[in-house]
Order: C-alpha cells, then sequence, then structure tokens
C-alpha cells in the first residue's frame, strides 16, 4: 500500500459495510428462528411418522445445517471487514501522526515516504548539534511511515484473503456446509485477531514500546479505541492510567452484565468472580473525590484480575503497589485489599503532605488457595507480570520518575521477591515484605533494589512470617534487610493481617512505617531489632 492510499482513503465505508453485514447477520439470524419455530421445531413436534416423514427428516436437517452455516458465514464476513477496518485506520492514524510530526519539524515527506531536510534557518546551518539532533528527528519519522506503510500492506493483503475465501465459500456452494464452517472456525489463516496484531505492538513488546506507539497515535484515535476496543486498551501495560481507567469502566459494566445473565445456580469460581465484580463496581462508585479512584485492569483471566489505584501513578511523585497473598480473591480488590491500600496512601500523606501519592492494589495472578500454597507456581508466573506492570508505570510516568515502592504480603511477598530476581530486576526503588514467608533467596542483596532498600515487617504473632517456606525468613539478621517495627498483633492468628491497620483508635506503627518508605523516607522507620542468627 502506497503512503497516497493509506492517508487518504476513507475506511469508514469498510466500518459502513461491515455494519451492512452486522445487520444482514442479525435479520438472518431472525429468518432462521422462523424456520426454526414455524417449520423444524413443529415437525418435529407433530410425531409425524411413516415413509414420507423418513424421506423428509433428512432434508429438514439438511436445510436447518445450511441455513446456520449461511449466517456463520455472514457474520465472520461482517466481523472480518470491522477488524480489519480497525487495524488500518489504526495504521492511518500512525501515518497522518507521523506526517503531522515531520510538518512540526519543519522536515518534508514524498508520496514514496522519503523525509526531507530543507536547509535549516542560518543561525543553526553551522551547529553541529542541531544537524544531528534533526538527522534523528528525520530518521525516526521515516522508519515511523516504513511502518505504519508495511502493517497498513499486511492488514490488507491478510484481509483480502479472508474475503476471496469467503467469495470462494459463496461461489463453490460450499458456505452452505456445516462441516466447513465448522473448520473455518479452527482454521488459524481465517483468525481476525491477526490483522490487529499486526498494527499494535506484539503481545511480548516491552510497555515503553506499546507506550511510544500510543503516543504515535492521534488522540480521536486513541479515544475511538479506548470507546470502540476497550479491551485492547485496558490491560495494556505501557498505556497513560487514565485510558485505562476509562476503557476499563467501560469493561466492568460489559463482564457484569455477562455473569449476571448466566443462568444459576452459578458454579464457585464464576460466583466469585461475580462477586468480584460487583464490588469492584461498587468501590468505584462511593469513593471520594479525594484521591482520585482509577481502574487500572479488570478480567476474567483465572480467578480473575483487577487493579485499582488511589491517586493517578502518572502524576504521582511517589507509586506503590500491593501484591496479595494466599486466598485473595477478586472481591478482595473491591474490599479488604483496596482497604489497605488506601491505608497506605493515607499514611504516605501523613509521613510527609508535601507529595503526591498513587497506591495501588494489584491482582494480576491467581493467588494460591489452600494447600497450594505449598507451591511456587503461582508466584513464579505472577512475577513476569507484576514485573511488566511496574515497567509500564515508569513507561507513563509524567515528568520526573516516581519513587517506586513494591509491596507483597504473604505469599505475595514471595512473587515480589521472584519478580526482583528476574533479569532486569523491578522498576522500584524499595521493596516492602510484610507477614513474609520468603523470598525465594537466602539474602536481600539478591533483589534488585539491594539489601539497604528491602524493608521487612513481621509481627511476633505472626506465625506465617515465621515459617522460611521458600528460602530463608526475612526478618532474620542473617537476611540482611531493613527491619522495621510492627506491632506485636494476637496469637488468634490475626497478626497475620493487621499490618495496614490505620484507623483513629488503632496501632498505626505498622502502616506509619510502610508510609515513611513509601515517601521516600526509609531512614525514618521505627526499627525492630531483627529475629536470631548470624549476621
Amino acid at each position: 500500500m502506497d503512503l497516497a492510499t493509506l492517508r487518504d482513503t476513507d475506511f469508514g465505508l469498510l466500518h459502513g459495510a461491515a455494519d451492512a453485514y452486522d445487520r444482514l447477520h442479525g435479520e438472518f439470524g431472525q429468518h432462521l428462528e422462523n424456520w426454526h419455530t414455524g417449520v423444524d421445531r413443529r415437525i418435529a413436534a407433530a410425531g409425524w411418522t411413516g415413509p414420507a416423514a423418513d424421506a423428509a427428516t433428512p432434508a429438514l436437517r439438511l436445510t436447518t445445517g445450511e441455513l446456520t452455516a449461511a449466517r456463520t458465514g455472514i457474520g465472520r464476513i461482517g466481523q472480518a471487514l470491522r477488524t480489519g477496518a480497525d487495524a488500518l485506520v489504526l495504521a492511518q492514524s500512525a501515518l497522518r501522526k507521523a506526517l503531522e510530526d515531520a510538518r512540526s519539524a519543519d522536515l518534508t515527506v514524498d508520496e514514496h515516504g522519503t523525509v526531507g531536510r530543507p536547509a535549516p534557518p542560518p543561525a543553526d546551518r553551522h551547529d553541529p548539534d542541531h544537524r544531528k539532533a534533526r538527522d534523528r528527528t528525520a530518521e525516526a519519522l521515516a522508519a515511523r511511515i516504513r511502518t505504519a506503510l508495511a502493517e497498513a500492506d499486511a492488514v490488507d493483503r491478510a484481509l483480502a484473503a479472508r474475503l476471496r475465501h469467503h467469495t470462494t465459500r459463496a461461489h463453490d456452494g460450499t458456505a452452505l456446509d456445516p462441516a466447513a464452517a465448522a473448520r473455518d472456525r479452527l482454521d488459524p489463516a481465517l483468525a481476525l485477531r491477526p490483522l490487529l496484531d499486526a498494527v499494535m505492538p506484539g503481545a511480548d513488546a516491552p510497555p515503553a514500546e506499546v507506550n511510544a506507539w500510543w503516543h504515535g497515535l492521534p488522540t480521536d484515535e486513541q479515544q475511538r479505541l479506548i470507546k470502540d476496543r476497550p479491551d485492547l486498551v485496558g490491560n495494556r501495560d505501557g498505556i497513560p492510567a487514565t485510558a485505562r481507567d476509562q476503557a476499563n469502566r467501560i469493561l466492568l459494566p460489559r463482564l457484569l452484565a455477562r455473569y449476571e445473565g448466566y443462568p444459576p445456580p452459578l458454579d464457585g469460581r464464576t460466583g466469585l468472580k461475580l462477586e468480584g465484580f460487583r464490588r469492584i463496581g461498587e468501590r468505584l462508585r462511593t469513593e471520594g473525590q479525594d484521591p482520585p479512584v482509577l481502574l487500572l485492569g479488570i478480567g476474567e483471566e483465572g480467578q480473575g484480575r483487577a487493579v485499582l489505584s488511589f491517586g493517578d501513578p502518572d502524576t504521582a511523585q511517589d507509586v506503590t503497589s500491593l501484591v496479595g497473598g494466599m486466598g485473595t480473591e477478586l472481591q478482595h480488590i473491591g474490599g479488604a485489599d483496596a482497604d489497605r491500600a488506601r491505608e497506605v496512601y493515607d499514611a504516605a500523606k501523613r509521613a510527609d503532605p508535601t507529595r503526591s501519592t498513587a497506591s495501588i492494589a494489584w491482582l494480576g495472578y491467581d493467588a494460591p488457595l489452600g494447600a497450594d500454597v505449598a507451591s511456587r507456581t503461582e508466584a513464579e508466573d505472577g512475577a513476569a507480570a507484576y514485573q511488566r506492570f511496574l515497567a509500564g508505570q515508569r513507561a507513563t510516568h509524567q515528568g520526573t520518575p516516581a519513587h517506586v515502592t513494591a509491596q507483597g504480603h504473604s505469599y505475595g511477598s514471595l512473587l515480589v521477591g521472584l519478580a526482583a530476581q528476574r533479569p532486569g530486576g523491578l522498576a522500584a526503588d524499595d521493596i516492602v515484605l510484610v507477614g513474609s514467608p520468603g523470598t525465594g533467596t537466602d539474602h536481600a542483596s539478591d533483589l534488585s533494589v539491594g539489601a539497604g532498600h528491602t524493608y521487612v515487617g513481621a509481627a511476633r504473632w505472626d506465625y506465617v512470617s515465621q515459617t522460611g517456606w521458600y528460602a530463608r525468613d526475612p526478618a532474620r539478621a542473617d537476611f540482611g534487610a531493613q527491619r522495621f517495627a510492627v506491632p506485636d498483633g494476637s496469637p488468634d492468628g490475626s497478626a497475620h493481617s493487621s499490618y495496614w491497620d490505620g484507623r483513629p483508635g488503632e496501632d498505626r506503627t505498622s502502616v506509619d512505617n510502610i508510609g515513611r518508605i513509601v515517601t521516600g523516607h526509609g531512614d525514618r522507620i521505627t526499627r525492630q531489632a531483627p529475629r536470631g542468627g548470624r549476621p
């Protein structure tokens, strides 16, 4: 596809064609339902028997199968047109934005995509730094233009192949063959997701690349994506927090409607997800104006996914995210984990009222249930997702980089510890481990922030923190972390969950220490002697 074609084509016409196919799909569906109720089911219920019935039954089945296959094919054409149009609009928007940026930089672009460098103003002609910066800008813009054209060409070819396939099916009659329709559903060459994948960063693309792609789109295209394809925006690390929040506030009601539409009784996992979505919706509706509450993630994968932030992490000076442990469910993100994140936010404001804070409750993995806690698998799977999430926060933050603190509670501390041992480490300045049964290493120096920036809270009556299930107990002297003071708690088992007690009348020692660390004042924590062991 050449530059002029991509720049000037009105792909809204493709969307219009998709709309027409969608209407036809709906009308054909009504036709099929009329066939079922007026002919197929009526004859089946009549008890008709005999030679004529024996001859008619296969014909009726054949007609039902052909009508069903035809309706399926019509729907797939509409889906292909819409997905292809979405992909081409994305490529077109990227190209137009690159051309606009070229004009702003006083550069020219010819019809072949070549970026020209007109003579600079006289004052800059002999400035080598100016020439180098101008050359870098031109090269970057040329690369963006080449990428947009290549992506559009790939989508154009792939969409054409899919439409040719459906046209052939219509011409040779196989569009009415139920078996052929079933094969099409499983044919990877006809999958629609690759059309979008061709114009978006890959699933494994670094968040910084995703962020650059997002900012390469015009504002109106960003808003169109949020509105029309929130599924592509809401959970993508590297996309700004406010855009993710807008998209996820569109996705959440859809998830609620779908789960509320399931016939009872709901199985355990489905019921828990529904309750989780409801609790998150309630939290978003009832929270006050300060701080703003942003929904940075929502999904039904596994046991459910959600990320809730008190404050905007893209503008806050201090950003912290808490990973819950064993038994953390989706409903906790709208409940207890949200309460904890809010308590940390309040503690940070007490520690340093001059700084802005974002405090996040993060559920991006399947927390173990019951005996599953003996396995490291869930933590290992979640560590990569958490590392990517923090890298995304670095990529989207505006202005001076934020002071970032990673928090892990119980089994979540293992996840944080494993994430901090992955290649590249965590995009964090400090780590806070509370009620930790271990981090997968024997010494804090193995964590990417180093021993001096690893902080541990372990209550006297918190039995989980004394187990050392996953290598050495982080509260021991020979682990090398900074142990901060926390209340002893109670032997009734509640100590494991009391680290964020911060309401009036409660002992705030623990959460206030966390607040000091979150605001970059780790030197002001009240300390507690580490547990015994060789230093």
